[in-house]
Protein backbone atom coordinates (compact mmCIF):
# COMPACT_ATOMS: atom_id res chain seq x y z
CA UNK A 1 0.00 0.00 0.00
CA UNK A 2 2.97 2.17 -0.55
CA UNK A 3 3.76 2.49 2.70
CA UNK A 4 0.87 4.31 3.79
CA UNK A 5 1.34 5.38 7.50
CA UNK A 6 -2.22 4.28 8.88
CA UNK A 7 -3.32 2.10 11.47
CA UNK A 8 -6.83 0.51 13.17
CA UNK A 9 -6.30 0.78 17.03
CA UNK A 10 -9.17 -0.50 19.01
CA UNK A 11 -9.73 1.16 21.94
CA UNK A 12 -12.81 0.57 24.23
CA UNK A 13 -14.62 -1.91 21.92
CA UNK A 14 -14.08 0.96 19.16
CA UNK A 15 -12.08 1.66 16.17
CA UNK A 16 -9.36 4.67 16.08
CA UNK A 17 -7.92 5.75 12.20
CA UNK A 18 -4.31 6.47 13.15
CA UNK A 19 -3.41 8.01 9.61
CA UNK A 20 0.04 9.03 8.71
CA UNK A 21 1.85 12.00 6.59
CA UNK A 22 1.22 10.17 3.04
CA UNK A 23 -3.04 9.93 3.55
CA UNK A 24 -5.53 7.28 3.32
CA UNK A 25 -4.91 4.83 0.64
CA UNK A 26 -8.25 3.56 -0.62
CA UNK A 27 -7.39 -0.48 0.37
CA UNK A 28 -7.34 0.63 3.60
CA UNK A 29 -10.30 2.79 3.78
CA UNK A 30 -12.13 -0.56 2.54
CA UNK A 31 -10.78 -2.75 5.04
CA UNK A 32 -11.73 -0.12 7.65
CA UNK A 33 -15.16 0.41 6.45
CA UNK A 34 -15.79 -3.70 6.47
CA UNK A 35 -14.66 -3.66 10.00
CA UNK A 36 -16.39 -0.35 11.18
CA UNK A 37 -19.72 0.09 9.04
CA UNK A 38 -22.61 -0.77 10.59
CA UNK A 39 -24.25 -2.09 7.22
CA UNK A 40 -21.44 -4.92 7.72
CA UNK A 41 -22.26 -5.48 11.09
CA UNK A 42 -25.98 -5.99 9.92
CA UNK A 43 -25.45 -8.48 7.46
CA UNK A 44 -22.84 -10.84 9.96
CA UNK A 45 -25.97 -10.48 12.50
CA UNK A 46 -28.04 -11.68 9.53
CA UNK A 47 -25.98 -14.64 9.07
CA UNK A 48 -25.85 -15.58 12.51
CA UNK A 49 -29.73 -15.40 12.74
CA UNK A 50 -30.02 -17.73 9.40
CA UNK A 51 -27.42 -20.50 11.11
CA UNK A 52 -29.18 -20.26 14.48
CA UNK A 53 -32.65 -20.87 12.21
CA UNK A 54 -31.29 -24.03 10.49
CA UNK A 55 -30.08 -25.51 13.84
CA UNK A 56 -33.65 -24.84 15.42
CA UNK A 57 -35.01 -26.74 12.23
CA UNK A 58 -32.50 -29.36 13.00
CA UNK A 59 -34.25 -30.04 16.14
CA UNK A 60 -37.69 -31.51 14.71
CA UNK A 61 -35.46 -34.46 13.74
CA UNK A 62 -34.80 -35.26 17.64
CA UNK A 63 -36.98 -36.71 20.41
CA UNK A 64 -38.79 -34.68 22.76
CA UNK A 65 -37.91 -35.82 26.20
CA UNK A 66 -40.22 -34.42 29.32
CA UNK A 67 -40.20 -34.52 32.72
CA UNK A 68 -42.77 -34.30 34.88
CA UNK A 69 -43.56 -34.74 38.35
CA UNK A 70 -47.43 -34.52 39.75
CA UNK A 71 -49.53 -34.09 42.91
CA UNK A 72 -53.23 -35.09 43.58
CA UNK A 73 -55.38 -35.56 45.98
CA UNK A 74 -59.05 -36.92 45.72
CA UNK A 75 -61.23 -39.23 46.33
CA UNK A 76 -62.63 -39.70 42.67
CA UNK A 77 -63.48 -43.56 42.86
CA UNK A 78 -61.85 -44.34 39.75
CA UNK A 79 -58.64 -42.07 40.31
CA UNK A 80 -58.46 -43.48 44.18
CA UNK A 81 -58.44 -47.12 42.08
CA UNK A 82 -55.94 -46.77 39.77
CA UNK A 83 -53.60 -44.74 42.02
CA UNK A 84 -53.35 -47.45 44.76
CA UNK A 85 -52.44 -49.35 41.41
CA UNK A 86 -49.85 -47.94 40.07
CA UNK A 87 -48.60 -47.11 43.69
CA UNK A 88 -48.94 -51.00 43.95
CA UNK A 89 -51.15 -50.32 47.12
CA UNK A 90 -54.04 -52.56 46.30
CA UNK A 91 -55.34 -55.31 49.12
CA UNK A 92 -58.26 -57.37 48.97
CA UNK A 93 -59.67 -54.67 51.37
CA UNK A 94 -60.06 -52.71 48.63
CA UNK A 95 -62.60 -54.52 46.68
CA UNK A 96 -65.37 -53.53 49.59
CA UNK A 97 -67.90 -52.34 47.98
CA UNK A 98 -68.66 -49.51 49.81
CA UNK A 99 -65.11 -48.50 49.54
CA UNK A 100 -64.71 -48.94 46.21
CA UNK A 101 -68.04 -46.74 45.82
CA UNK A 102 -66.68 -43.99 48.61
CA UNK A 103 -62.85 -44.35 48.90
CA UNK A 104 -61.49 -41.94 51.46
CA UNK A 105 -59.54 -39.22 49.87
CA UNK A 106 -55.85 -39.85 48.97
CA UNK A 107 -53.04 -38.10 47.56
CA UNK A 108 -50.67 -39.56 44.86
CA UNK A 109 -47.04 -38.37 43.56
CA UNK A 110 -46.27 -39.36 39.86
CA UNK A 111 -42.89 -38.49 38.44
CA UNK A 112 -42.79 -39.37 34.68
CA UNK A 113 -40.63 -39.67 31.95
CA UNK A 114 -41.92 -39.07 28.14
CA UNK A 115 -40.37 -39.70 25.20
CA UNK A 116 -41.57 -38.94 21.62
CA UNK A 117 -39.92 -39.62 18.64
CA UNK A 118 -41.02 -38.23 15.23
CA UNK A 119 -40.90 -40.94 12.39
CA UNK A 120 -42.46 -39.25 9.93
CA UNK A 121 -44.01 -35.86 10.43
CA UNK A 122 -45.24 -35.19 6.75
CA UNK A 123 -42.63 -33.84 6.22
CA UNK A 124 -42.53 -30.53 8.10
CA UNK A 125 -39.00 -30.96 9.35
CA UNK A 126 -37.58 -31.70 6.38
CA UNK A 127 -38.96 -28.89 4.91
CA UNK A 128 -38.49 -26.46 7.46
CA UNK A 129 -34.68 -27.86 7.32
CA UNK A 130 -34.22 -27.15 3.80
CA UNK A 131 -35.89 -23.59 3.66
CA UNK A 132 -33.51 -22.83 6.38
CA UNK A 133 -30.79 -23.86 4.71
CA UNK A 134 -31.74 -21.76 1.98
CA UNK A 135 -32.64 -18.56 3.61
CA UNK A 136 -28.63 -18.94 5.45
CA UNK A 137 -27.33 -18.92 1.81
CA UNK A 138 -29.25 -16.26 1.07
CA UNK A 139 -28.28 -14.21 4.61
CA UNK A 140 -25.12 -15.48 3.13
CA UNK A 141 -25.01 -13.80 -0.69
CA UNK A 142 -27.03 -10.70 1.03
CA UNK A 143 -23.73 -10.29 3.40
CA UNK A 144 -21.90 -10.12 0.10
CA UNK A 145 -23.95 -7.96 -1.22
CA UNK A 146 -23.50 -5.91 1.41
CA UNK A 147 -19.93 -6.12 1.20
CA UNK A 148 -19.84 -5.25 -2.54
CA UNK A 149 -22.27 -1.92 -1.37
CA UNK A 150 -19.82 -0.87 0.82
CA UNK A 151 -16.72 -1.03 -1.24
CA UNK A 152 -18.86 1.08 -3.59
CA UNK A 153 -19.39 3.63 -1.41
CA UNK A 154 -16.09 4.05 -0.11
CA UNK A 155 -14.78 4.37 -3.80
CA UNK A 156 -17.24 6.99 -4.46
CA UNK A 157 -16.89 8.88 -1.01
CA UNK A 158 -12.75 8.23 -1.69
CA UNK A 159 -12.48 9.72 -5.24
CA UNK A 160 -15.21 12.24 -4.11
CA UNK A 161 -13.28 14.29 -1.45
CA UNK A 162 -10.57 13.38 -4.16
CA UNK A 163 -12.14 15.15 -6.40
CA UNK A 164 -12.93 17.99 -3.93
CA UNK A 165 -9.30 18.30 -2.82
CA UNK A 166 -8.39 19.02 -6.14
CA UNK A 167 -11.13 21.05 -6.71
CA UNK A 168 -10.44 23.04 -3.99
CA UNK A 169 -6.77 23.06 -5.55
CA UNK A 170 -8.19 23.92 -8.78
CA UNK A 171 -10.14 26.84 -7.01
CA UNK A 172 -7.10 28.64 -5.70
CA UNK A 173 -4.89 28.36 -8.53
CA UNK A 174 -8.07 29.82 -10.53
CA UNK A 175 -7.96 32.91 -8.12
CA UNK A 176 -4.09 33.14 -8.42
CA UNK A 177 -4.76 33.78 -11.77
CA UNK A 178 -7.40 36.34 -11.77
CA UNK A 179 -5.30 38.37 -9.59
CA UNK A 180 -2.49 38.38 -12.12
CA UNK A 181 -5.39 39.56 -14.40
CA UNK A 182 -6.20 42.20 -12.09
CA UNK A 183 -2.79 43.39 -11.43
CA UNK A 184 -2.33 43.19 -15.26
CA UNK A 185 -5.29 45.68 -15.65
CA UNK A 186 -3.93 47.51 -12.55
CA UNK A 187 -1.08 48.29 -14.03
CA UNK A 188 -2.25 49.45 -17.44
CA UNK A 189 -4.81 51.55 -15.53
CA UNK A 190 -1.83 53.66 -13.84
CA UNK A 191 -0.07 53.10 -17.41
CA UNK A 192 -2.90 55.14 -18.93
CA UNK A 193 -3.20 52.35 -21.33
CA UNK A 194 -6.46 51.05 -20.51
CA UNK A 195 -9.78 52.23 -18.83
CA UNK A 196 -10.60 52.21 -15.57
CA UNK A 197 -13.62 49.59 -16.17
CA UNK A 198 -10.80 47.21 -17.44
CA UNK A 199 -10.10 46.76 -13.84
CA UNK A 200 -12.85 46.95 -12.29
CA UNK A 201 -13.95 43.80 -14.42
CA UNK A 202 -11.34 42.22 -13.34
CA UNK A 203 -11.78 42.50 -10.03
CA UNK A 204 -15.34 40.89 -10.16
CA UNK A 205 -14.19 38.12 -11.68
CA UNK A 206 -11.78 38.13 -8.98
CA UNK A 207 -14.64 38.19 -6.78
CA UNK A 208 -16.42 35.27 -8.94
CA UNK A 209 -13.41 32.92 -8.52
CA UNK A 210 -12.73 33.27 -4.37
CA UNK A 211 -16.70 32.66 -4.48
CA UNK A 212 -15.63 29.37 -6.33
CA UNK A 213 -13.16 29.01 -3.81
CA UNK A 214 -15.47 29.12 -0.70
CA UNK A 215 -18.00 26.55 -2.30
CA UNK A 216 -14.78 24.61 -2.95
CA UNK A 217 -13.72 24.67 0.62
CA UNK A 218 -17.24 23.63 1.77
CA UNK A 219 -17.82 20.90 -0.47
CA UNK A 220 -14.30 19.30 0.74
CA UNK A 221 -16.13 19.12 4.34
CA UNK A 222 -19.04 17.45 2.88
CA UNK A 223 -16.57 15.31 1.12
CA UNK A 224 -14.91 14.13 4.12
CA UNK A 225 -18.22 14.28 6.17
CA UNK A 226 -19.40 11.31 3.58
CA UNK A 227 -15.99 8.95 3.68
CA UNK A 228 -16.41 9.25 7.26
CA UNK A 229 -19.55 7.97 6.74
CA UNK A 230 -18.75 5.29 4.80
CA UNK A 231 -15.82 4.22 6.89
CA UNK A 232 -17.90 4.19 9.69
CA UNK A 233 -15.84 6.55 11.44
CA UNK A 234 -16.52 9.81 13.53
CA UNK A 235 -17.74 12.35 11.10
CA UNK A 236 -15.48 15.41 11.57
CA UNK A 237 -12.21 12.69 11.49
CA UNK A 238 -10.04 14.68 9.34
CA UNK A 239 -8.93 12.64 6.30
CA UNK A 240 -6.46 12.99 3.70
CA UNK A 241 -6.64 10.99 1.03
CA UNK A 242 -3.55 9.29 -0.65
CA UNK A 243 -3.72 9.95 -4.66
CA UNK A 244 -4.75 11.53 -7.44
CA UNK A 245 -7.25 10.93 -10.29
CA UNK A 246 -5.04 10.25 -13.16
CA UNK A 247 -5.35 9.01 -16.35
CA UNK A 248 -6.36 5.45 -16.31
CA UNK A 249 -7.25 2.85 -18.64
CA UNK A 250 -10.40 0.98 -17.08
CA UNK A 251 -11.63 -2.25 -19.39
CA UNK A 252 -15.33 -2.41 -20.40
CA UNK A 253 -16.60 -5.35 -21.74
CA UNK A 254 -19.60 -5.77 -24.27
CA UNK A 255 -23.09 -5.32 -22.96
CA UNK A 256 -24.55 -8.93 -23.49
CA UNK A 257 -21.12 -10.34 -22.06
CA UNK A 258 -21.95 -7.97 -18.73
CA UNK A 259 -25.50 -8.96 -18.93
CA UNK A 260 -24.61 -12.79 -18.50
CA UNK A 261 -22.04 -11.84 -16.02
CA UNK A 262 -24.70 -10.14 -13.85
CA UNK A 263 -27.05 -12.07 -13.78
CA UNK A 264 -25.13 -15.12 -13.25
CA UNK A 265 -23.36 -13.56 -9.96
CA UNK A 266 -24.76 -10.72 -8.55
CA UNK A 267 -25.47 -11.24 -5.15
CA UNK A 268 -29.31 -10.09 -5.28
CA UNK A 269 -30.28 -12.57 -8.51
CA UNK A 270 -28.41 -15.45 -6.89
CA UNK A 271 -30.57 -14.54 -3.10
CA UNK A 272 -34.02 -13.87 -5.60
CA UNK A 273 -33.44 -17.45 -6.92
CA UNK A 274 -32.92 -18.61 -3.56
CA UNK A 275 -36.11 -17.13 -2.78
CA UNK A 276 -38.03 -18.75 -5.65
CA UNK A 277 -36.67 -21.91 -4.65
CA UNK A 278 -37.38 -21.64 -0.52
CA UNK A 279 -41.04 -20.84 -2.02
CA UNK A 280 -41.33 -24.26 -4.25
CA UNK A 281 -40.42 -25.95 -0.96
CA UNK A 282 -43.25 -24.33 0.65
CA UNK A 283 -45.30 -25.83 -1.45
CA UNK A 284 -44.19 -29.65 -1.31
CA UNK A 285 -43.88 -29.00 2.72
CA UNK A 286 -47.88 -27.36 2.36
CA UNK A 287 -48.47 -31.19 0.07
CA UNK A 288 -47.10 -33.50 2.79
CA UNK A 289 -50.11 -33.09 4.94
CA UNK A 290 -51.84 -35.29 3.12
CA UNK A 291 -49.67 -38.25 4.40
CA UNK A 292 -49.38 -39.75 7.50
CA UNK A 293 -47.78 -38.81 10.79
CA UNK A 294 -45.90 -41.56 12.48
CA UNK A 295 -44.45 -41.37 16.00
CA UNK A 296 -42.61 -43.58 18.28
CA UNK A 297 -44.26 -42.95 22.15
CA UNK A 298 -42.44 -43.99 25.25
CA UNK A 299 -42.62 -43.06 28.66
CA UNK A 300 -41.49 -44.56 32.11
CA UNK A 301 -43.00 -42.94 35.63
CA UNK A 302 -42.72 -43.47 39.60
CA UNK A 303 -46.32 -43.38 41.43
CA UNK A 304 -45.90 -42.61 45.02
CA UNK A 305 -48.05 -42.68 48.45
CA UNK A 306 -45.25 -40.17 49.91
CA UNK A 307 -42.19 -38.26 49.07
CA UNK A 308 -39.89 -41.60 49.28
CA UNK A 309 -41.21 -45.03 48.11
CA UNK A 310 -43.08 -46.36 45.07
CA UNK A 311 -43.86 -48.34 42.08
CA UNK A 312 -42.36 -47.51 38.86
CA UNK A 313 -44.02 -48.74 35.33
CA UNK A 314 -43.29 -47.96 31.62
CA UNK A 315 -44.99 -48.07 28.47
CA UNK A 316 -43.78 -47.93 24.47
CA UNK A 317 -46.10 -47.38 21.37
CA UNK A 318 -46.19 -46.04 18.08
CA UNK A 319 -48.93 -43.83 17.24
CA UNK A 320 -49.97 -43.66 12.79
CA UNK A 321 -52.43 -40.11 12.35
CA UNK A 322 -54.44 -39.52 9.10
CA UNK A 323 -55.78 -36.10 8.85
CA UNK A 324 -58.77 -36.69 7.09
CA UNK A 325 -60.76 -33.58 6.94
CA UNK A 326 -58.88 -29.94 7.40
CA UNK A 327 -60.76 -27.04 6.27
CA UNK A 328 -57.30 -25.39 6.31
CA UNK A 329 -55.01 -27.03 4.10
CA UNK A 330 -56.44 -26.18 0.91
CA UNK A 331 -55.68 -22.74 1.50
CA UNK A 332 -52.28 -23.41 2.89
CA UNK A 333 -51.28 -25.40 -0.45
CA UNK A 334 -52.38 -22.67 -2.21
CA UNK A 335 -50.90 -19.99 -0.43
CA UNK A 336 -47.51 -21.58 -0.93
CA UNK A 337 -48.44 -22.02 -4.70
CA UNK A 338 -48.80 -18.27 -4.91
CA UNK A 339 -45.68 -17.62 -2.92
CA UNK A 340 -44.04 -19.45 -6.11
CA UNK A 341 -45.97 -16.93 -8.16
CA UNK A 342 -44.85 -13.64 -6.33
CA UNK A 343 -41.41 -14.99 -6.67
CA UNK A 344 -41.06 -15.93 -9.87
CA UNK A 345 -42.77 -12.62 -11.07
CA UNK A 346 -40.16 -10.58 -8.27
CA UNK A 347 -37.25 -12.59 -10.04
CA UNK A 348 -38.19 -11.76 -13.80
CA UNK A 349 -38.48 -8.14 -12.65
CA UNK A 350 -35.00 -8.07 -10.81
CA UNK A 351 -33.15 -9.74 -13.83
CA UNK A 352 -35.06 -7.09 -16.05
CA UNK A 353 -33.81 -4.29 -13.79
CA UNK A 354 -30.35 -5.83 -13.69
CA UNK A 355 -30.10 -5.54 -17.78
CA UNK A 356 -31.09 -2.04 -17.28
CA UNK A 357 -28.64 -1.70 -14.66
CA UNK A 358 -25.52 -3.06 -17.02
CA UNK A 359 -26.41 -0.67 -19.77
CA UNK A 360 -26.54 2.33 -18.18
CA UNK A 361 -23.46 1.82 -15.49
CA UNK A 362 -21.82 1.09 -19.00
CA UNK A 363 -22.99 3.91 -20.65
CA UNK A 364 -22.07 6.22 -18.09
CA UNK A 365 -18.57 4.90 -18.19
CA UNK A 366 -18.16 5.25 -21.79
CA UNK A 367 -19.38 8.60 -21.91
CA UNK A 368 -16.69 9.67 -18.94
CA UNK A 369 -14.04 8.45 -21.23
CA UNK A 370 -15.44 10.34 -24.34
CA UNK A 371 -15.51 13.26 -22.03
CA UNK A 372 -12.28 13.36 -20.90
CA UNK A 373 -10.80 13.09 -24.18
CA UNK A 374 -12.55 15.87 -25.38
CA UNK A 375 -11.94 17.78 -22.16
CA UNK A 376 -8.18 17.36 -22.42
CA UNK A 377 -7.93 18.32 -25.67
CA UNK A 378 -10.37 21.80 -24.29
CA UNK A 379 -7.36 22.34 -21.73
CA UNK A 380 -4.67 22.97 -24.23
CA UNK A 381 -6.96 25.10 -26.69
CA UNK A 382 -7.74 27.24 -23.70
CA UNK A 383 -4.26 26.96 -22.60
CA UNK A 384 -3.04 28.54 -25.82
CA UNK A 385 -5.83 31.19 -26.39
CA UNK A 386 -5.65 32.30 -23.26
CA UNK A 387 -1.77 32.97 -23.81
CA UNK A 388 -2.48 34.84 -26.80
CA UNK A 389 -5.46 36.97 -25.35
CA UNK A 390 -2.87 38.16 -22.62
CA UNK A 391 -0.23 38.86 -25.66
CA UNK A 392 -2.46 41.29 -27.53
CA UNK A 393 -4.20 42.56 -24.06
CA UNK A 394 -0.75 43.74 -22.63
CA UNK A 395 -0.37 45.64 -26.78
CA UNK A 396 -3.63 47.13 -26.27
CA UNK A 397 -4.77 45.04 -29.52
CA UNK A 398 -8.11 43.37 -27.44
CA UNK A 399 -10.34 43.96 -24.59
CA UNK A 400 -10.53 42.59 -20.51
CA UNK A 401 -13.58 41.09 -21.74
CA UNK A 402 -11.74 38.54 -23.88
CA UNK A 403 -9.22 37.86 -21.56
CA UNK A 404 -11.83 37.27 -18.54
CA UNK A 405 -13.27 34.77 -20.97
CA UNK A 406 -10.37 33.38 -21.86
CA UNK A 407 -9.53 32.48 -18.08
CA UNK A 408 -13.23 31.81 -17.35
CA UNK A 409 -12.63 29.17 -20.38
CA UNK A 410 -9.10 27.50 -18.72
CA UNK A 411 -10.87 27.04 -15.60
CA UNK A 412 -14.21 25.49 -16.78
CA UNK A 413 -11.62 22.66 -19.13
CA UNK A 414 -9.93 21.90 -16.60
CA UNK A 415 -12.81 21.91 -14.31
CA UNK A 416 -14.73 19.15 -16.65
CA UNK A 417 -12.02 17.35 -17.05
CA UNK A 418 -11.04 16.28 -13.03
CA UNK A 419 -15.26 15.57 -13.31
CA UNK A 420 -14.99 13.55 -16.09
CA UNK A 421 -11.85 11.82 -14.36
CA UNK A 422 -14.02 11.30 -11.15
CA UNK A 423 -16.74 10.21 -13.18
CA UNK A 424 -15.01 7.49 -14.99
CA UNK A 425 -13.76 5.68 -11.67
CA UNK A 426 -17.02 6.09 -10.23
CA UNK A 427 -19.00 4.40 -13.07
CA UNK A 428 -16.43 2.00 -13.07
CA UNK A 429 -16.91 0.87 -9.66
CA UNK A 430 -20.80 1.23 -10.33
CA UNK A 431 -20.27 -0.95 -13.37
CA UNK A 432 -18.49 -3.67 -11.33
CA UNK A 433 -20.69 -3.42 -8.40
CA UNK A 434 -23.84 -3.93 -11.22
CA UNK A 435 -22.27 -6.92 -12.41
CA UNK A 436 -21.56 -8.21 -9.04
CA UNK A 437 -17.78 -8.01 -9.55
CA UNK A 438 -16.61 -5.49 -6.96
CA UNK A 439 -14.77 -7.94 -4.54
CA UNK A 440 -12.25 -5.81 -4.39
CA UNK A 441 -10.48 -2.53 -5.60
CA UNK A 442 -7.42 -3.45 -6.85
CA UNK A 443 -8.72 -2.01 -10.28
CA UNK A 444 -8.13 1.31 -8.78
CA UNK A 445 -4.61 0.60 -7.62
CA UNK A 446 -2.79 -1.26 -10.43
Amino acid sequence: MRGALVWLVMMGGGLVLAQGPEGLTLPVAVEIALRSNPLTRVAAAGREYAVAQVEEARGGRWPAIELREAVTNGNNPVFVFGSLLEQARFREGNLVLSRLNNPAPLTAFRFGVTVRAPLFDQRRTATRVMQAGLRQRQAEARGGGVEQQVRFEVVRAFYGLMMAQSRQQLARESVELARAGMKLSRDRVEAGTTVVSDLLAAEVQLAEMEQQQIEADGDLQIAQASLNTALGVGIDTPQRVDGELKERVFTIGEADELMRQALAQRPDAMQAGLVMEEAEAGVRGARGEYLPRVDLLAGAGVSRSGWINGSGDYTVGASVTFNLFDAGRGARIAQARAAVGAATAETESLRNRIRLEVVRSRRQCLMARERIVVAERSIGQAAEALRIVRDRYREGLTTITEVLRAETALTRARLQSLVARHDLYVGYASLLLTTGSLTDVMPFVL
